[in-house]
């Protein structure tokens, strides 16, 4: 009897500890910007309409596809990992490198530079305890030298 309860006790404290390591990347997914929940200022400034991420293991695959100030179609790419390193960015005007860090299980925060590594935006990042609304609030000063600030609302697909 005791060597059942032995063996059941491990058992279950090996599920418990697999749960974590195979649990779903809250971040993963495809997400839509919803612009009547959504503000930025100027109101002019670039816009991500559709934001798809991609997990494995470690490391996440960003594309984001969106407008710029002039309206023109944008598409950007990130490659890296939430560890808060820097990576290269393919397609913003704004920064050429991004580094991604896990605050919380549902909350990251972000940091852009630019090509000469200078800050250019800061950003946090909250994701919904259901899964369902991506939230970006973010500050910074664009390619033409002028601020902005957003608070764009993302629902998943």
């Amino acid at each position: 009897m005791k060597l059942r309860s032995i063996v059941i006790g491990i058992g279950l404290l090996l599920i418990t500890l697999a749960i974590p390591a195979t649990a779903a990347d809250v971040t993963a997914g495809t997400w839509k910007l919803n612009a009547a929940k959504s503000k930025y200022t100027p109101s002019n400034v670039e816009k991500y309409e559709t934001v798809t991420i991609e997990a494995s293991g470690t490391d996440i695959h960003m594309t984001l596809d969106g407008t710029d100030a002039a309206g023109n179609a944008i598409h950007t790419e990130w490659t890296g990992k939430y560890d808060g390193n820097f990576y290269a960015v393919t397609g913003d005007p704004n920064t050429s490198e991004r580094a991604y860090k896990k605050v919380t299980a549902h909350s990251f925060s972000v940091t852009g530079k630019d090509k000469n590594g200078k800050i250019t935006t800061h950003a946090r990042i909250v994701y919904s305890a259901s899964g369902k609304l991506r939230t970006v609030t973010a500050s910074g000063t664009g390619a033409d030298g002028k601020k902005f600030s957003e608070n764009a609302v993302y629902d998943k697909q």
